[in-house]
């Protein structure tokens, strides 16, 4: 495996004067694939470089707003984030292409297939609705304090995870992690990449990610049962922190949506399993 730096790093002027922060590997003239990152990290963290070039790819990474290059919006929803990524699209010429989604992304990449922005959608690794009733028995009790937390007092909720700093969510994800995901972490390439997509992360101070966290742990009010396009839901069985079902829940809830269990991996999946995501995800698209 080799994570490597983009090879071309941007920003989109929105029509409300932010910035949107975007970032690319592969082919100018590829396939066009968005990626929606998980908590806390920039553009910078991309897929491995082989499937991009193998897959013929413009793999297009987006900064959600207050991280890395993308402007604050401090009042933002799902709906917003869907409606920036229809304007980059539209402007990119892009149509609607497919997007991958992974952890705390998953809510966002969601609300961009409901609002039918793409074409296709991986959750890779997905941060569900904790925040759902069915979930109120099983959850861990610091997780179950954070999500009532963010449900009952949402400002409180936000100042905690505002408290987060880079090397608190590496040491989180390091320590929480089972080996064969370390294994991943680990490898020189992926750990230079993901430090450096917590550090831009982290740049514009701890705000972006903190709305980015409340937003995951409240309901998500995004109409799952109106997404048309196709939807596939990937999980590792060691992954025992993104989803208390491993998504079974989840994939019933969007229309004809697939789900698939990895053995012998947990969140590192993206990077592990990443040809075949990207492969399942093309061919839904026909553009394989």
């Amino acid at each position: 495996m080799s994570v490597v730096p983009p090879m071309r790093v941007g920003e989109e002027r929105l029509p409300d004067g932010r910035l949107l922060g975007w970032a690319e590997w592969g082919r100018g003239d590829g396939t066009p694939v968005l990626l929606c990152p998980g908590a806390a990290t920039s553009r910078h963290l991309g897929l491995d470089a082989a499937v991009v070039r193998d897959a013929g790819i413009r793999l297009i990474s987006l900064d959600r707003p207050g991280l890395g290059g993308s402007t604050p919006a401090p009042q933002r929803t799902f709906a917003d984030f869907a409606a920036d990524v229809r304007t980059f699209t539209h402007r990119r010429g892009l149509g609607a292409p497919a997007m991958v989604a992974h952890s705390q992304g998953a809510p966002f990449a969601l609300a961009c297939a409901a609002a039918g922005v793409i074409g296709a959608l991986a959750v890779v690794s997905g941060a569900d609705e904790v925040a759902d009733p069915r979930f109120g028995d099983v959850l861990p009790p610091e997780l179950r304090r954070l999500v009532d937390l963010s449900v009952t007092e949402p400002r409180k909720a936000e100042e905690t995870f505002a408290a987060f700093t880079a090397q608190a969510m590496w040491e989180m994800v390091m320590n929480g992690s089972p080996a064969c995901d370390l294994a991943v972490y680990r490898e020189e390439s992926f750990t230079a990449a993901y430090r450096e997509a917590l550090r831009e992360g982290f740049v514009q101070g701890a705000d972006g990610y903190a709305r980015d966290a409340l937003l995951a742990m409240r309901p998500w009010g995004i109409d799952l049962a109106s997404i048309t396009v196709p939807v596939d839901v990937w999980y590792g069985t060691e992954d025992v922190s993104h989803s208390p079902d491993q998504g079974a829940g989840l994939t019933s809830r969007i229309p004809g949506a697939v789900r698939h269990l990895i053995p012998g991996i947990g969140g590192a999946l993206l990077w592990t399993c990443g040809k075949r995501i990207v492969r399942v995800l093309l061919e839904r698209t026909g553009q394989t």
